[in-house]
């Protein structure tokens, strides 16, 4: 059963539920734009059986705090905040889309605070054609200046991100969900071919892999995470299959 919790980072209370034995290794979920902790509702579970896992509102979304002031950096430093805050030395990350941006930052500047990354459907940092979101009807469990904010550095990424993603040393499985994505796979592809060690794997159900093919997700993250636990004879490691 989960326990619903709130930190405060720094000015912004961050909103997080807790799944799992105590003792088991910390795992954190980070959604994507426009989501928040629910969102992972149909994984948890599975990965809370040998996991103990962290999901969070990231700022602007849910019952965290929306302060109107965004940035996918602002996001990283909140997340290391977090993680400080809960006593939480090196983890376990997974991210899907903009939540993958978010850990793969995380991953670039501090490697010592990521042990595995696992990115769900995220795209490589290049510039993309601009357009202008659309704000939805009725009320929303976001905040729309937060989209907007966050979609113009999508749009147009800072070079570094993609020229630091050769700084990570957390071993790396990049999930893509194939030509039904909306995401360009090859990117996907590119992105996991700039991580060292990095290993692509596809999930050919479109871009919300661990809704439409929960089980499929959770085998392949699990068997990741149980992979990496034993340390590699030192002619394997580094291998990118």
């Amino acid at each position: 059963m989960d326990d619903q919790r709130s930190v405060d980072v720094g000015g912004v209370r961050l909103a997080y539920q807790i799944w799992g034995p105590p003792d088991a290794p910390p795992l954190l979920l980070l959604h994507a734009l426009g989501e928040d902790a629910a969102d992972w509702e149909a994984v948890v579970p599975a990965l809370a059986r040998s996991r103990r896992v962290y999901v969070l509102d990231l700022r602007g979304h849910g019952r965290s705090d929306w302060p109107g002031n965004y940035s996918l950096e602002l996001m990283q430093t909140d997340v290391l905040r977090f993680m400080d805050a809960l006593g939480l030395g090196s983890v376990d990350l997974i991210g899907h889309s903009m939540g993958g941006i978010v850990a793969y930052l995380l991953a670039e500047d501090h490697p010592q605070r990521v042990s595995r990354l696992i990115l769900e459907d995220v795209p490589v940092p290049r510039p993309r054609d601009q357009t202008t979101p659309t704000r939805p009807e009725g009320a929303l469990t976001f905040d729309w200046e937060m989209v907007l904010a966050i979609r113009r550095q999508i749009d147009v990424p800072d070079p570094r991100w993609l020229e630091r993603l050769s700084h990570i040393t957390a071993k790396t499985l990049v999930l893509g969900g194939g030509p039904h994505s909306h995401v360009p796979q090859d990117g996907v592809t590119e992105l996991a071919r700039r991580i060292p060690g990095g290993r692509a794997v596809t999930v050919p159900v479109g871009h919300l892999i661990h809704h439409a093919a929960p089980e499929a997700f959770t085998e392949a993250v699990s068997a990741f995470l149980q992979e990496n636990c034993r340390p590699a004879p030192n002619h394997e490691r580094g291998h990118r299959p």
